[in-house]
């Protein structure tokens, strides 16, 4: 299946929305456009807007990543490095934004996300991350890749959401713990922005690992299918519905991951994982990130031959926000 391009616009003139699954990125997401029945107020959008801007890099012997997120009343922002040999994090960053002040997030996966507080910076461009934060330092660059997924639907409980995922993109870099650099040179980066008016109750399984040639986004909850997709040799294709069987209560433990339109059939091993539990009355947010391999197969389609997935590096998630 040969997905259609990406529009410009994911909000037309007339105020409708371009919903489906698309090759490619729009150039804007703009919520105030939005006709009936997905129009809300500005009120309730400053309550639901939610903006996310993510980076993975996958290496031989580390596992970055880093995110800023806009939660619309507020922002929040984390990075981390995991290495593989040791199997523990070496560094992490976490730190709550001030309203309106610490974080600025792109309108669209192609623009530029930063955030600061005090010392703390983070930027994330369309092919280029640079942290700064105590005792840990990334300066990375990207490139290449297959074309982006760029998925828009509707959200049950709120209105609707857009997200675009890229595939995996030569990296070139260093990161720096301490006095100890480390060369990110020969890894695979991948991006993911999302965009939308959100229900206050959202949860998320989620699953991504690339390499240059192979690559998937999987995700099962509050989008549904919408941004399941197999990046197989420079081939965009939809995936449909995930499943993921996993022992919440040890994220440590093997999870199985397979799709009902038969393309995918995976097993991850964690190696170790990212965990943040937040309660602030108003909000809370329970987050565990396993980070590990991939072993398996895939299929480009349902006819085709098993192709043999082993040892991919990546995440994957359980999220439930009150947000």
């Amino acid at each position: 299946m040969t997905l259609p391009a990406a529009p410009r616009s994911i909000v037309g003139p007339d105020g409708q929305v371009a919903l489906g699954r698309f090759c490619g990125l729009a150039e804007g997401i703009d919520w105030r456009a939005l006709a009936p029945p997905y129009r809300r107020s500005a009120w309730w959008r400053r309550f639901h807007h939610k903006r996310w801007h993510y980076v993975a890099l996958a290496c031989e012997d580390v596992f970055c990543a880093v995110a800023i997120v806009d939660l619309g009343w507020t922002s929040t922002a984390f990075a981390y490095v995991f290495e593989r040999r040791a199997r523990q994090l070496i560094a992490s960053f976490a730190q709550d934004g001030l309203p309106g002040l610490s974080a600025r997030l792109a309108d669209h996966g192609a623009g530029a996300s930063r955030f600061r507080f005090l010392a703390s910076q983070i930027d994330i461009g369309p092919d280029a991350l640079t942290l700064r934060c105590a005792g840990f330092e990334v300066d990375a660059l990207f490139h290449g890749g297959a074309p982006h997924l760029l998925a828009v639907g509707t959200v049950a409980g709120g209105s609707v959401h857009a997200t675009q995922k890229s595939a995996g993109m030569a990296l070139t870099g260093e990161a720096r713990v301490g006095g100890r650099r480390i060369a990110l040179d020969g890894g695979v980066a991948s991006v993911d922005y999302s965009n939308g008016l959100l229900a206050r109750e959202t949860d998320w399984r989620w699953a991504c690992a690339h390499s240059r040639t192979l690559g998937f986004n999987l995700q099962a909850g509050y989008f549904g299918a919408n941004e399941n997709a197999l990046w197989l040799g420079g081939a965009l294709i939809p995936l449909g519905a995930a499943r993921f069987a996993f022992d919440a209560a040890d994220p440590m433990a093997p999870w199985r991951i397979h799709t009902d339109c038969g393309l995918l059939n995976l097993q991850f091993t964690p190696e170790g994982l990212r965990r943040d539990d937040k309660n602030l009355l108003i909000a809370a947010s329970k987050y565990v990130q396993p980070i590990g391999t991939f072993s398996g197969w895939v299929k480009a389609d349902a006819k085709g031959p098993a192709i043999a997935v082993e040892a991919l590096l990546g995440v994957t998630e359980e999220h439930r926000s009150r947000w």
